[in-house]
């Protein structure tokens, strides 16, 4: 059988009736592939009569910080939005991109003013209402670039990959980047520090990759409501939680293997433990539960939660444990220990680092097989005998020793 050309979604109607549409994914990726020669011949044309936009306007009213990448990779972007926020207060500073997704993970965090949709079909046309004096786009990524550039926003900052190969640095984006101001972005090195340098032709020098994110007092009482309702004591208890789902299936580490580790926490620890996860991860909680000793007790929150009540929720730990994917991010941010089974990542590029933070990974691998920048790119095979070939008792050994430093038994946190 040949690939397929159609899928299918669901269109909503009034009184919660959906019916099936069948799209044409052939002629989708066309018309993106359309749309693209068409934003470049765009942006070619707007160089000829208006020139670059490289240059430093005298005073940033109003700036543009689009967060490339999916959840993680945007809640350690906010390092470059509390540096502007410290640099400059008065300037007003507007998140673009995913706004459903920035709008959600961001509030009540103090570092946004403004959400702008770049899926929109007006985009361009609300950038230029907007009327920002400079705009970041935090990696390599044609679509927004294209879009400040067409928009005539005057200074565009927007990353140049160095070290390595990025799929992402297509030739439209290779093209742009000549009339736009570049910041080295390197793999292989920390992504949270390298995204800061995007601030360095504001004249904004910063190292602080510290994590910020904040939650609703709404999601913080259902939130405590939970805890009680399951007779856990947050204060007291040594509550876990445990994520089996990455935002890459080709990187997640076998359920049996989680159940195990869920046994030994119980069984040693007396650990109360919580699944993590979204709507779309409930088969892989209920197979990690389905494996678990008889006697370990795990309550399953897939599904269960908003996002502002999942950072809620998130803070109240006292470790968490999940491959490299984005809650795993959100637990940094609240300070909670965390173990990131890295699997085929690069550990030096993005797992969280600290004293209260570890990272688990294959001693038999040579490299890494998955970047930041080219998760792509890679061999599926290897990148499966990379995660597979962390073990269990490496995971426990990671354990044992956050324990014996007391970090975690005794670790309190503000967001009790």
């Amino acid at each position: 059988m040949g690939e397929a050309r159609y899928c299918y979604i669901r269109v909503y109607q009034k009184d919660n009736h959906y019916k099936m549409k069948r799209i044409n994914i052939a002629h989708k990726r066309k018309n993106s592939k359309l749309n693209r020669i068409l934003l470049i011949i765009h942006c070619l044309l707007r160089a000829i009569f208006f020139g670059p936009a490289k240059y430093k306007p005298q005073e940033v009213r109003r700036i543009i910080v689009v967060p490339s990448g999916k959840l993680g990779d945007v809640v350690c972007t906010t390092p470059v939005l509390h540096a502007i926020r410290t640099s400059l207060p008065k300037t007003t500073i507007i998140v673009a991109g995913q706004s459903g997704l920035h709008r959600s993970l961001l509030a009540d965090s103090g570092l946004v003013d403004e959400y702008l949709d770049l899926d929109n079909e007006d985009a361009i046309e609300n950038i230029k209402k907007s009327k920002v004096d400079a705009a970041i786009i935090t990696g390599p990524s044609f679509m927004p670039a294209a879009q400040v550039y067409i928009a005539g926003v005057p200074l565009i900052i927007a990353a140049r990959v160095e070290g390595g190969i990025s799929p992402s640095e297509t030739k439209p984006y290779k093209i742009l980047q000549r009339f736009i101001k570049t910041f080295p972005y390197r793999m292989g090195e920390y992504a949270p520090r390298e995204r800061l340098k995007s601030l360095e032709p504001l004249g904004i020098f910063f190292n602080d990759t510290k994590k910020h994110l904040a939650f609703s007092e709404t999601a913080h009482n259902k939130v405590k409501q939970f805890f009680i309702d399951h007779e856990v004591d947050i204060n007291k208890d040594f509550v876990v939680g445990i994520s089996p789902s990455a935002g890459n299936k080709i990187k997640e580490w076998p359920e049996d293997r989680f159940a195990k580790i869920a046994d030994h926490l119980f069984e040693k620890y007396g650990a109360k433990i919580f699944i993590t996860g979204g709507k779309g991860d409930v088969e892989k909680a209920n197979e990690v539960i389905r494996c678990l000793d008889k006697k370990t007790f795990i309550i399953d929150t897939s599904g269960k939660f908003s996002l502002d009540e999942l950072k809620a929720f998130m803070a109240k730990l006292k470790l968490f444990i999940s491959v490299d994917s984005g809650p795993i991010y959100i637990a940094e941010a609240f300070n909670v220990p965390t173990i990131d089974i890295v699997g085929p990542m690069d550990e030096h590029e993005q797992p969280p680092i600290g004293p209260r933070h570890r990272v688990v990974v294959s001693i038999e691998r040579e490299a890494p097989e998955m970047h930041i920048l080219n998760a792509g790119g890679c061999d599926p095979d290897e990148v499966v005998r990379q995660v597979k070939a962390i073990s269990v008792d490496m995971v426990k050994l990671q354990i044992g020793d956050l324990i014996s430093k007391e970090l975690l038994l005794n670790c309190s946190s503000e967001y009790l």
